[in-house]
């Protein structure tokens, strides 16, 4: 049975696993992330979408950061909270993610999940977001 401490010390390195996700988003700093080499990555806006997940760092880089990053100029991440799941293997992260290049101005409400291994490396991600707001602005008006 793990003691106290050890269920702390988990948490913290789930928490700072996905923390320094957004902060790598922050900064379009994508060695800030802690990706394993062989992270599987599911976002509505990867090719494929969610159904087709991105397997490996360097597809990640590729076929997904690169494309984003553009997109992440100016933009404004403020971390709402943290739910852990019961065996500890993963955290969701409940965020506003505010992208500025786009026109208007996209607020994206996400809750993306990351299992993380006992390394504090992201094995898999997933992005849960309404992709509207940034592949068709205005959306909601009409």
């Amino acid at each position: 049975m793990s003691t106290e401490r050890e269920i702390t010390k988990r948490r913290e390195q789930l928490r700072a696993a996905a923390e320094a996700y957004f902060e790598g988003l922050r900064r379009k700093d994508f060695s800030a992330i802690p990706f394993d080499d062989n992270v599987s990555l599911r976002a509505p806006l990867c090719p494929g979408g969610v159904h087709r997940p991105v397997k490996s760092k360097d597809a990640v880089r590729a076929q997904w950061w690169q494309p984003l990053e553009p997109a992440l100029e100016g933009v404004e991440v403020k971390v709402l909270d943290h739910y852990f799941n019961e065996s500890l293997t993963g955290i969701i992260t409940e965020a506003e993610v505010t992208i500025k290049a786009v026109d208007p101005p996209a607020a994206l409400r996400v809750a993306d999940r990351f299992n993380v291994n006992e390394q504090g490396k992201i094995i898999e991600q997933e992005n849960h977001f309404d992709p509207r707001d940034v592949t068709n602005p205005g959306w909601q008006n009409g």
